[in-house]
């Protein structure tokens, strides 16, 4: 119980702070998501994105940053393994579902509807 609590609270923070840029600052949807990716990515390379996961679970890795934290810790993980080609394979390997769930999504919904001019 005390999990979803976590995700419920940490998911939302994001989510507030996220709202609360786009409502006081001239920042544009496109700019909280590009800042949110970055900033996600920098807290993982420093290693302070992983315990916010490890408390919040699906709260910290759904949300934008946890988007960030996914390339980085894929790219680190792959680089471990295989040296340095996995800076080109690491993120890619750790986000395909997301990508292709997403390009798979989004082309459904392209034949579905109609998109308005």
């Amino acid at each position: 119980m005390q999990m979803y609590l976590m995700a419920f609270l940490i998911g939302g923070l994001i989510c507030v702070i996220g709202q609360l840029l786009m409502d006081l600052t001239p920042l544009t949807p496109a700019h909280v998501l590009v800042l949110f990716v970055v900033l996600g990515g920098v807290l993982s390379g420093l290693g302070l994105y992983q315990p916010l996961v490890d408390l919040a679970g699906a709260g910290a890795s759904v949300p934008l940053p946890g988007f960030g934290h996914a390339l980085v810790s894929g790219t680190i993980e792959e680089v471990d393994k295989v040296g340095f080609l996995g800076i080109f394979s690491g993120a890619l390997k750790a986000t395909a579902v997301g990508i292709m769930a997403a390009v798979i999504f989004g082309f459904t919904m392209a034949l579905l509807f109609n998109p308005k001019g």
